[in-house]
């Protein structure tokens, strides 16, 4: 590992941060949080956490000796002055004379002595830092340190390697008894640079910033070039070569079968909350799962605790079929979930018994998933909750697989990982607000780009779901907009480009709930005359596209095995047709059909299908012109024809959003039709 310590861009920090009004020892403590938190091998996810001794003042003008620590919530990776919360000093130092202190005691003690009563809640490494007496302080979980630390002998190991400059603690949760060790065996040997905390991470210290970093980076260098002398094949493939050139598995038509697992009603959980699914694959991936002891090595535990709350303490495991192959099938998973949903009861009823406290037992679904022949895959209730899990998942491969070079990867003891999982102050991390009632589904908008599909899109994502729109605009691009919208550029009158649209969103997210059949355009002309041309082009875009879309949408739906919903919409037109309008109605017309044909073929599925019967919305498809010529040939004026229903009021894109919401979460209504136009009779249901 290099160090990245520019001393010109530390001193931009000092002078950028000296105008806002901070400490140049605050200045330094930022920068090199950022330093530390933007490589992914120290830091991975709010992990880790950094401290200065510094002078702040309180509301009388009082100078005091504080501790300026890592609030919780912040990312060391782009950390501000408000990350790193003052807590008076002398305070802290004083408990280091107390036998023993609750979490909760703890956790209060430190809130009070905040200088500000808003601030984050200080780390839980809070006293390690405090007990310390090194004006900067850095704290770590170095994959390169778990490797090393996470064997039978990793404390030998540590003391053949670092010798007297690292100090070497035992593995203690977090909290007071770690910090009084760990200030212990630091008052042992005042020489030290840092401390390795045995299957937990390490932390490093100096009176000035820049020490403290490099230190940092020079153990962990240290530790990485003793990995790369690891002469021992790691793992043996239980394919041959020939057999991985001839899979042919697609990522596509596997995720969906296990995200559908995942979310079955009739497991024991009895839970039927959507996960979105974050894939991941690489030679060095590849070679961990294919391993023939992959049983053993990944079932071992997390590589620190601190990653159990992301992903659990082990990883589910799809086995191979009885021939060898890669195949992934519907009951291979399903039994798979069923058996990790087991073990994992049978996990909590072993530990939870020896509490003082009454437990209440986690979700018991996995949250990373590894496939033989495929790679792994991250879980979780959101886009960045998946990202996270598939993140830690692959920092694990490597810190295991740099472990088993080795020697032999042995995490902390079963009971250990279940303190940490269910310790109230790491469950705090994860606590959020009620959830939105659509959180974790995948919602697809056709014509996703235009003024209904935008609207209906930003509905659905106020909803909590995970919005992707087609569109054939060729201004979209596939691209990721946030992590709860992505843009995929399709042709809805193309089957080979909705099946690829399909299977992307797919790899992208795990699978598909929702579709919203939007797209289309109006075409005008007398039926007795229209040219034939005509009438079939408006067919492949308002008829047979819709049939394209659903069909795909059935085909994932089918492999979730967990129901889903098609929307479409119709227009008006389906049961009004207007004057010189047959080439837009008349297929709108055979969709409205196809909607009614899908709720009847698919219902037992748990597949409902409804419409939304929209008029004359503004935008896409109604153009300024179009809404001239339409009032035109009703004989009214523009405005008139805009608000010619029975309430006398225009329809919006975001009117017609709404319906298709609303069909979404009736879960009881298929073969449905909403009405959004305001009131017009002529085009009431008979």
């Amino acid at each position: 590992m290099l160090s990245r310590w520019v001393d010109s861009d530390a001193s931009k920090y000092v002078q950028d941060y000296a105008a806002q009004g901070f400490s140049e020892n605050l200045a330094l403590c930022v920068y090199s949080t950022r330093l530390l938190g933007q490589e992914q091998k120290l830091v991975l996810h709010g992990g880790g956490n950094t401290s200065v001794k510094d002078i702040d003042y309180d509301i009388l003008g009082t100078e005091l000796d504080v501790l300026r620590v890592k609030g919780s919530g912040w990312d060391m990776a782009s950390i501000e002055p408000d990350g790193l919360p003052s807590v008076r000093l002398s305070p802290l130092k004083g408990l280091m004379c107390l036998d023993d202190l609750s979490d909760e005691d703890m956790v209060n003690f430190e809130r009070t002595h905040l200088l500000n009563s808003q601030a984050p809640t200080p780390s839980i490494e809070t006293l390690s830092h405090a007990f310390l007496p090194h004006r900067f302080i850095n704290h770590t979980h170095s994959s390169a340190i778990l490797s090393l630390t996470n064997q039978p002998n990793g404390e030998e190991l540590c003391s053949e390697l670092f010798g007297d400059a690292m100090g070497l603690v035992p593995y203690i949760m977090p909290g007071f008894r770690l910090a009084k060790r760990s200030s212990y065996i630091f008052e042992k040997n005042p020489k030290i640079q840092g401390l390795v905390l045995l299957k937990h991470g390490i932390f490093t210290f100096a009176d000035t910033a820049r020490d403290a970093y490099e230190y940092m980076v020079e153990a962990v260098t240290l530790v990485e070039n003793r990995l790369n002398l690891g002469q021992k094949p790691v793992f043996k493939s239980v394919f041959s070569d020939e057999a991985m050139s001839q899979n042919n598995v697609r990522i596509s038509d596997v995720v969906p079968v296990i995200r559908g697992a995942l979310n079955l009603k009739n497991h024991e959980s009895g839970m039927n909350k959507p996960f979105v699914m974050n894939f991941r694959t690489s030679p060095e991936i590849l070679d961990y799962v294919n391993g023939d002891e992959l049983e053993r090595y990944s079932q071992a535990g997390v590589a620190t605790p601190d990653h159990a709350i992301r992903t659990k303490n082990w990883p589910m495991l799809i086995p191979l079929s009885g021939s060898g192959q890669i195949k992934v099938s519907k009951r291979v998973v399903s039994d798979a979930v069923i058996d990790f949903e087991r073990k994992y009861h049978q996990y909590f009823e072993r530990h939870s018994r020896s509490q003082d406290r009454h437990l209440k037992e986690l979700d018991p679904r996995p949250r990373v998933v590894l496939v033989p022949g495929l790679g792994l895959f991250g879980v979780g209730r959101t886009v960045s909750d998946a990202k996270i899990a598939a993140d830690i998942a692959e920092s694990t491969v490597e810190t295991i697989t740099a472990a088993e070079s080795i020697g032999i990867f042995e995490s902390v003891n079963e009971a250990d990982l279940f303190d940490i999982e269910y310790w109230s102050l790491e469950q705090a991390k994860l606590k959020d607000s009620e959830e939105l009632p659509l959180v974790g589904h995948i919602v697809l908008v056709t014509g996703g780009s235009g003024t209904i599909g935008s609207a209906i899109s930003k509905s659905f994502e106020k909803e909590g779901a995970v919005v992707v729109r087609l569109d054939v605009n060729k201004s979209i691009e596939d691209t990721i907009v946030n992590d709860s919208s992505m843009f995929l550029k399709c042709d809805v009158t193309d089957k080979k480009s909705v099946r690829k649209a399909f299977d992307k969103v797919c790899e992208k997210f795990g699978g598909i709930d929702i579709v919203v059949s939007n797209a289309g355009a109006a075409s005008s002309g007398r039926i007795g005359v229209v040219k034939d041309e005509l009438l079939r082009e408006s067919f492949e875009l308002n008829f047979f596209a819709h049939q394209t879309v659903a069909q795909n949408a059935v085909r994932v739906m089918r492999a979730q095995g967990t129901g889903g919903v098609l929307l479409f919409n119709v227009s008006k037109q389906a049961l009004s047709p207007g004057l010189d309008f047959g080439p837009y109605g008349i297929p709108k017309a055979a969709t409205l059909h196809l909607v009614r044909q899908y709720a009847l073929d698919h219902g037992s599925e748990g597949i409902r299908a409804n419409a939304v019967n929209a008029d004359r919305v503004r935008g896409g498809l109604l153009t300024s012109e179009m809404i001239s010529d339409r009032s035109k040939a009703r004989g009214v004026s523009e405005k008139e024809y805009m608000s010619g229903n029975l309430l006398g009021m225009e329809v919006t894109a975001d009117d017609v959003a709404q319906a298709f919401v609303h069909q979404a979460l009736q879960k009881m209504t298929t073969a449905g039709l909403s009405t959004v136009d305001g009131g017009n009779i002529s085009a009431a249901v008979r």
